[in-house]
């Protein structure tokens, strides 16, 4: 068995003490390393300005700010708690991301979009990202044991931030496990004891979208955006959708209230209840 780099384990405790997710520490992990390999020098041997550097590299092939913040973010891990280097949480800044909407499905392609999706499994468990408002990472890891039929409520497990909550349990999730009888995790994967991957249901979600004609850009966290919007446009109160959705702050929620369009469409203008006359009368 290959030796860990001292370095790489010194990053990983630091992690761990601070409880960050295994997909952020993995994320973490990929950005320091291919931060290194661009350079050929191991990371404690480059500063600041390497990272400098590194983020109009990035700019420059045009990665999405996504991507460039997170590798902000491991950086200043790296050099501000592994490394020790506190300026680095000064020196190491994060871009601004232009804002864009998300896109949402209209009812008609809420219905559309799962009859497209091939084979049972997956079919269930995207309809269960829209149905329940859960980001993908939560529906591959649901197991069997998250159902309480009892309360008709699906327990969420280490979500996003290591918080658990609860969601509302789907008829047809009880109905697939009856179907599928799956043991441990819900949406198995095909090595025995695993799960789904991500992948998998973000290829099926693609392949599905095709299938059903939808012209805009459909993604597995789509389906989420298009859950709370709905539920917003229905008169659902903000708070419980925070709920629903894990959001530690309100205001994030709030940013569903930008692309409901049935709010926007149906709140009069404040100029509809002025007695005045634009256009005059033939």
């Amino acid at each position: 068995m290959a030796t860990m780099n001292p370095l790489r384990r010194r990053m990983i405790e630091d992690m761990t003490i601070r409880n960050l997710s295994r997909s952020t520490q993995q994320s973490y992990l990929y950005a320091v390393a291919k931060f290194s390999r661009h350079f050929g020098r191991s990371p404690d041997l480059l500063g600041t300005e390497e990272v400098r550097a590194y983020q109009l590299h990035l700019i420059e092939r045009k990665y999405s700010w996504t991507h460039i913040n997170q590798v902000a973010c491991a950086l200043r891990f790296f050099y501000g708690i592994t490394l020790g280097q506190k300026e680095a949480f000064e020196r190491i800044v994060a871009g601004k991301a232009p804002e864009k909407l998300p896109p949402v499905l209209n009812s008609e392609e809420v219905v559309r979009f799962p009859q497209a999706v091939a084979g049972l499994r997956n079919r269930v468990a995207l309809t269960t990202a829209y149905a329940a408002g859960l980001r993908i990472g939560e529906v591959v890891r649901l197991k069997v044991a998250a159902i309480d039929s009892g309360r008709m409520l699906l327990h969420i497990e280490s979500a996003k931030g290591g918080k658990d909550r609860y969601a509302m349990l789907l008829e047809i999730l009880r109905a697939y496990w009856k179907r599928a009888r799956p043991s441990l995790w819900l949406f198995p994967g095909q090595e025995p004891g695993s799960h789904v991957s991500r992948g998998a249901l973000q290829s099926a979600c693609r392949a599905a979208r095709r299938r059903a004609r939808i012209g805009k850009r459909v993604t597995t966290h789509s389906l989420r955006h298009s859950f709370a919007t709905h539920l917003l446009e229905s008169g659902t109160d903000i708070r419980i959708i925070q709920v629903l959705l894990g959001h530690s702050h309100l205001e994030t929620t709030a940013r569903y209230a930008q692309v409901a369009t049935g709010l926007i469409a149906g709140t009069p203008s404040p100029f509809d209840a002025l007695a005045l006359e634009v256009i005059p009368p033939d």
